[in-house]
């Protein structure tokens, strides 16, 4: 467990994406881009630290029950650190990463854990740190049966941190569209900005990792329309930048949902149900909005 708390790749990567974040920023100035506000991007840069504190015990919690999985795995001495075993992986943690996303946007517990990273107006590399924090107790879940195929904890931790370094650099508005090739099977800039919008075309689409394939597979991908731009930020906009009602907004919401309802099953479905769905008021979740 100590081996791979060294590590760890995004322990590293940190000071990169903090350099990258005031080179964007500077250029942003520079060209009066208004890429950045300051209380937004303080927001941000709050989430983060908030993020790695929450994090720790659960990944802790993780890890140890990933050993005891890949003790019990009946592969564990067929997959170690082979080429094929590195590819397999890479393609079942991005297929891993799409579920978990995913569900973050389509549950509505989930997604108050992860409404945070989509709570700025702005999409940048400071935005890329807003990590969801309330995300970090569940997150780990949906890992843990990688271990039962025989892979081991470090190669899945490093797995994790290879995607999330991917991930930071497509939170960049700089990038335009790049060959249709790789906008085929890569989830890219242009990708990625559609999945922070908050336009009924674009809403909860484009939910991969490193790889788009599984959008456009599982029926979730959206292209950037030269029709439509994007807009940043979430279907009714929570207007502040203090770092607890970013991070407790939606829970709020959810509780006082909650207590709205008169019996138990709308209770739970408020908990369990995408984001939008009311007892006593219009259906507002995505599919919804989308198909009407």
């Amino acid at each position: 467990m100590q081996e791979i708390l060294q590590d760890d790749l995004a322990l590293f990567a940190v000071p990169v994406f903090i350099v990258a974040l005031l080179i964007e920023a500077f250029w942003s100035w520079k060209n009066q881009l208004d890429w950045y506000e300051r209380k937004d991007t303080l927001a941000s840069l709050s989430m983060l630290v908030l993020s790695a504190l929450i994090e720790l015990l659960p990944r802790l919690l993780a890890v140890a029950l990933m050993f005891k999985l890949h003790d019990i795995s009946p592969l564990r001495d067929v997959v170690g650190r082979q080429w094929w075993a590195w590819l397999a992986l890479f393609v079942l943690e991005d297929v891993t990463f799409y579920w978990f996303h995913r569900m973050n946007h389509q549950v509505r517990l989930f997604w108050a854990g992860h409404v945070n990273h989509h709570s700025s107006q702005y999409l940048n590399f400071a935005t890329a740190l807003r990590q969801g924090v309330g995300e970090r107790i569940h997150k780990f879940i949906f890992w843990l049966w990688l271990s039962l195929l025989g892979f081991d904890p470090i190669m899945i931790m490093t797995m994790i941190s290879i995607s999330l370094f991917y991930q930071f650099w497509i939170h960049s508005p700089a990038i335009g569209k790049l060959h249709p090739a790789i906008e085929a099977v890569f989830n890219t800039a242009s990708h990625h900005r559609v999945h922070h919008a908050s336009n009924v075309r674009y809403l909860d689409c484009n939910h991969g990792g490193v790889l788009i394939i599984w959008d456009r597979l599982f029926g979730t991908f959206a292209e950037e329309s030269e029709e439509e731009a994007v807009i940043y930020g979430l279907t009714t906009n929570i207007e502040s930048n203090n770092p607890w009602t970013v991070l407790s907004h939606e829970y709020q919401a959810i509780a006082r949902d909650m207590m709205r309802a008169s019996n138990w099953r709308d209770r739970l479905r408020y908990l369990c149900w995408a984001p939008g769905w009311s007892h006593d008021g219009p259906d507002q979740r995505a599919r919804v909005m989308r198909s009407s």
